[in-house]
């Protein structure tokens, strides 16, 4: 206990080190107790902390600020426009027939089940068979009382989105016009001495902004690749798959495993074995082994350096403690925790 004393009274002695922790712990407070009601406003920060890049390259070239956040602003309102209304409508379409083809899938999901029996006896037998066939069932029941419940909680969540598609670009536009006010109001009620916060920030905003940069491209490059590819096969749902590849990629290890299942399942039912399901599959691999070898060693460098142990539980953690949002922003906020780490005093005694 004497050593844990010890250790208390050398590092919270220093006046710094308690107002980076009294803000970190103000922080996920805030977050944990109103990240629901503040959800439109934290969002809006992060796309404004975001955009500001593109604002602070125009006005380095002589832009006035003003007029350059009003240019970025368009280019924002001009890619979400794209999404909601190009993207979107295709994704909710192909989805939509997926679900029709969902009961015709299945029957031949189970027809090639019953098969295993017959072709490898001592391998797989009937009861196995049935037992699979029984879990699944009841797995696509469950799965088909949440599509139920999503659709009556549906006419809620399309309000919701209303007041996002309304507040946020008004609160992303302000937060870009009255940056420095937003700071020196906040500034008033910090200590003096900062230092220490300040190391912590400078680290967290270069990491995290060319992270989040080359994140942005990667999902654009893969999501592209996929397409292109997918259409060049004629494989069905080719915008879908190649979307949740191109999102995959925000979850590192765990996303392209989960994503191969889907697009494997759906070349199979649509050739079979063939030489197209072939080609598909070996396709995807190349994108999938082009993406983690020389796209991300491109696009990131030594920018993130985290152990791949590091990232998987930081993914555990804080998707288990904010849920998706938790998932998307686990390696940044893994990224903040080692650069505190990095800036905490050392007061270790050392031998002269």
């Amino acid at each position: 206990m004497q050593l844990i004393a010890d250790w208390f009274r050398r590092t919270f002695s220093d006046p710094q080190i308690v107002f980076l922790v009294v803000v970190l712990l103000v922080g996920f407070a805030v977050v944990l107790t109103m990240g629901d009601m503040l959800a439109p406003v934290l969002a809006s920060a992060v796309i404004a902390y975001l955009l500001e890049g593109l604002v602070v390259l125009l006005e380095d070239r002589g832009m006035p600020r003003l007029l350059a956040v009003v240019l970025v602003f368009i280019a924002f309102m001009v890619f979400l426009s794209a999404v909601l209304f190009g993207l979107l409508p295709v994704v909710s379409r192909q989805v939509t027939q997926l679900v029709q083809q969902l009961p015709n899938m299945i029957s031949e999901g189970q027809r090639v089940l019953m098969t295993l029996p017959e072709r490898y006896p001592e391998i797989v037998t009937v009861d196995q068979v049935e037992r699979i066939l029984d879990t699944l069932r009841g797995e696509i029941a469950v799965f088909g009382q949440k599509v139920l419940s999503l659709s009556v909680a549906s006419v809620v969540g399309l309000l919701t989105i209303v007041v996002y598609l309304v507040l946020m670009p008004m609160l992303v536009f302000f937060f870009l016009k009255d940056k420095e006010l937003i700071i020196g109001w906040f500034s008033r009620f910090l200590p003096g001495e900062r230092s220490l916060a300040t190391r912590v920030w400078i680290e967290v905003d270069r990491q995290i902004a060319n992270y989040v940069r080359g994140k942005f491209w990667e999902i654009v490059i893969v999501w592209a690749a996929s397409f292109v590819t997918f259409s060049l096969f004629g494989l069905q749902y080719a915008m879908l798959l190649a979307v949740l590849v191109g999102l995959s990629v925000v979850v590192p290890y765990v996303g392209a495993t989960v994503v191969t299942v889907p697009v494997l399942l759906v070349a199979w039912f649509q050739w079979g074995g063939g030489p197209d399901f072939i080609g598909v599959t070996v396709a995807y691999l190349v994108i999938q082994a082009i993406d983690g070898n020389l796209l991300v060693p491109l696009l990131f460098g030594e920018v993130v350096n985290l152990h791949p142990v590091a990232i998987i539980v930081s993914i555990l953690v804080f998707g288990g403690l904010w849920g998706f949002w938790g998932v998307f922003f686990a390696i940044p906020l893994a990224t903040l925790v080692n650069a505190i780490l990095r800036a905490w005093p050392d007061h270790h005694p050392r031998s002269i």
